[in-house]
C-alpha cells in the first residue's frame, strides 16, 4: 500500500467515472429505492454523485477541488481528507443520509469515519456504501486487495458493526451474478 500523503495523489483531478455504465446505473437506482432525496452527504467523492436524480440538498466531501468543483448537483463542496482527519467538518445531526461509492476501500481509519457519519447523520439517517471489484492498488487497503467480493462485503458490514452506532447492517450485492461489467455490491445501514 502507498502510504504516502493522498493529497499528493489525488492532487490531478481525474474527471473519469471508475465503474462502468451499467454498474453506475445500479448505483443510482439503489439510490432511488432508498429514496435518498434530502439533506444528503457525498464522502469521497468526486465529479459526479450517480444520482438519477439529486437529492434536495447535495453536500460533496473529497480530496480534489476541481473535481468538486465539476459536480454539478452540489450545493455545497468540502475539499478534505477523512485519512488525516476523520472528523467530517459538519454539525451534528445536519444530514438525512450520506453514501460512499467506490471509496470505501481506502479509508485507513474507517471505524472513527463511521462514527463521526453517524455523528453528522439525523437520527434514523442511513449510511450506504457501493462498491465493486476496481481499485486504486496502491491506495486499497491491503484486505480490500487479497479478498473476495464476500470477504469486501464483509469487511464494510464489519466497519459499520464495530462503529457501535448503527443498526445491522444490509449486505447486498446489486448486479446479477452472471452480470458480464462490473460487479457492484452494497453494504448499508441506519443511524441508531
Amino acid at each position: 500500500m502507498d502510504e504516502g500523503v493522498d493529497a499528493t495523489f489525488y492532487a490531478m483531478p481525474r474527471l473519469v467515472t471508475h465503474i462502468d455504465d451499467a454498474a453506475i446505473a445500479t448505483v443510482g437506482d439503489l439510490y432511488a429505492e432508498l429514496r435518498i432525496e434530502g439533506d444528503v452527504l457525498d464522502l469521497m467523492s468526486s465529479w459526479v454523485s450517480h444520482f438519477h436524480h439529486p437529492p434536495r440538498n447535495l453536500r460533496v466531501l473529497g480530496m480534489n477541488e476541481a473535481e468538486l468543483a465539476a459536480n454539478t448537483p452540489a450545493s455545497e463542496r468540502l475539499v478534505h481528507d477523512l485519512n488525516v482527519d476523520p472528523a467530517i467538518p459538519l454539525p451534528d445531526e445536519c444530514i438525512d443520509d450520506a453514501v460512499c461509492c467506490v471509496s470505501v476501500d481506502y479509508l485507513t481509519r474507517p471505524v472513527q469515519v463511521f462514527r463521526d457519519v453517524a455523528r453528522v447523520l439525523r437520527p434514523g439517517g442511513r449510511l450506504v456504501c457501493t462498491f465493486s471489484n476496481r481499485v486504486f492498488p496502491t491506495k486499497a487497503i491491503v484486505g480490500w486487495l487479497e479478498g473476495t467480493d464476500e470477504d469486501r462485503c464483509a469487511i464494510v458490514a464489519e466497519y459499520f458493526r464495530q462503529s457501535r452506532v448503527f443498526d445491522q447492517p444490509t449486505v447486498a450485492r446489486r448486479t446479477p451474478v452472471d452480470h458480464r461489467g462490473d460487479p457492484l455490491f452494497a453494504v448499508w445501514a441506519r443511524r441508531r
